[in-house]
Formats: C-alpha cells, sequence, structure tokens
C-alpha cells in the first residue's frame, strides 16, 4: 500500500475488476463499503480506466490499454523488421493488431509491392468479431470475457478451441468477402495476449486453407515477438 487512501482503494477496485466482476463481487473481493466501491468504480468508467460489458461488469477499460499501447514501443520497433520478413516470406500483406475494448486497432502493417493485396492501413478500427485476428485476440481469454461477445461472433467457441489446439488462427471470407488471413498470439513475458501477428490476401492466392502453407511461418513470427 503506498499510504493514499483514495489510490490504494482504487487499485484494489482495479484489481478486483481484472477478469470482470459486477459490484457485489467489487465489495467481496475489496472489502471496501458498497457506496465507496460503488463511487470509485463510477468514477474510474468515467476516466475510461473501466468500463462496463453486456452484463453490467466493471472490466479494465480503453484508457489501460492506450497508457499501456503508449508504453510499449518496444514491440512496435521490434516487429517493423519480423513484419517485412514475414510479407516476403509469403508474398502477402502483413498486420499487427492490438485488442481495444471490442474492436482491434492495426498498428502497424507491411504490404506487398505489387499486385491485388489486402490493404489494412495502419490505424484501422476492424471488429473483434469476424477474422483471424480477432480469434487470436480472443481465444485465450478467460471464458466470461468471450461469451458475452460470442452471439455477435462469425466464428464459434469450438473454433476458439482449434486455434488454442494448434496455435495460429486462419480465416476465409470472415471479415471481407474475397479475403483470407492467418494470425498468431504475441505474449508478453507472462505468457499474456497482447497482440496478434497476420497475414492476409486475396482467398485465389491464399487458398481456403491459407493455415496449413502459412501458418508456422506466422506462428514462428509471434514466437519471435513474444516476451519483449
Amino acid at each position: 500500500m503506498s499510504g493514499v487512501g483514495v489510490l490504494d482503494k482504487a487499485v484494489l477496485i482495479l484489481e478486483a475488476s481484472a477478469k470482470g466482476a459486477s459490484l457485489a463481487e467489487l465489495v467481496h473481493d475489496t472489502g471496501l463499503p458498497r457506496a465507496t466501491a460503488h463511487r470509485l468504480a463510477q468514477a474510474l468508467e468515467a476516466h475510461d480506466i473501466l468500463q462496463r460489458d453486456n452484463e453490467g461488469r466493471w472490466r479494465p477499460g480503453v484508457k489501460l490499454g492506450e497508457l499501456a499501447g503508449a508504453s510499449a514501443d518496444i514491440l512496435l520497433a521490434s516487429a517493423e523488421p519480423v513484419l517485412n520478413v514475414l510479407r516476403d516470406q509469403t508474398g502477402e500483406s502483413t498486420q499487427l493488431y492490438r485488442r481495444r475494448a471490442d474492436e482491434r486497432i492495426c498498428v502497424l502493417a507491411a504490404e506487398r509491392a505489387s499486385g491485388l493485396r489486402d490493404t489494412v492501413p495502419v490505424g484501422s478500427v476492424l471488429p473483434m468479431t469476424a477474422g483471424s485476428g480477432a480469434q487470436v485476440l480472443l481465444a485465450w481469454e478467460p471464458p466470461e470475457a468471450i461469451l458475452p461477445l460470442l452471439p455477435k461472433c462469425r466464428f464459434s467457441s469450438k473454433a476458439l478451441a482449434e486455434v488454442r489446439r494448434r496455435g495460429f488462427a486462419q480465416s476465409v471470407a470472415e471479415r471481407e468477402a474475397g479475403v483470407a488471413s492467418v494470425s498468431a498470439p504475441i505474449r508478453d513475458k507472462t505468457g499474456r495476449v497482447v497482440a496478434a501477428i497476420s497475414v492476409s490476401g486475396p482467398i485465389e492466392r491464399m487458398g481456403r486453407r491459407a493455415g496449413d502453407r502459412l501458418g508456422m511461418a506466422v506462428l514462428r513470427a509471434g514466437q519471435r515477438l513474444s516476451g519483449l
């Protein structure tokens, strides 16, 4: 404890909401009075440090992700040459995605030099409900974090289990007609998935089972960037 009462209580709230928590659970896990826990959770929500999901449970908010991303330049710096090598190995465009609440952001990309390609500009906001990148960013989340999104997803819980089993995801025309992609996780030093590395291109060139051909290359690229 720091000795700064309101800060210490706010940190207790953040820790208790890491995997989602109702007000009753916040009170139980922190030992704070109900009114105090509710007031602090609402204040953190007002700053986007906490947010509420479809079930009204508090979870870490987008501001935490933004702040974490701002300090994670080492990943971006390390990823650029890896994306370039993966692009050259596969002959397709490559991307790096981070999750922001119920969206994913393309934070880095290496485009195929010529010919038909899947262009995802840096800064593009894509859904967490379709595409191999979304599958990877969801697959290793706890069930309570996945279930609220699943009814909106174009993939199933069985598909996510398969992603966990083989270590990478593939999709065909799931996010966009005519586009196929293969993605793998990037993990931090604790093993938590913090980003997804992807290869994407037209189905006519990638094929409908692109994972069979490109999965191991994407998986190895993700492993090279893990643990930074």
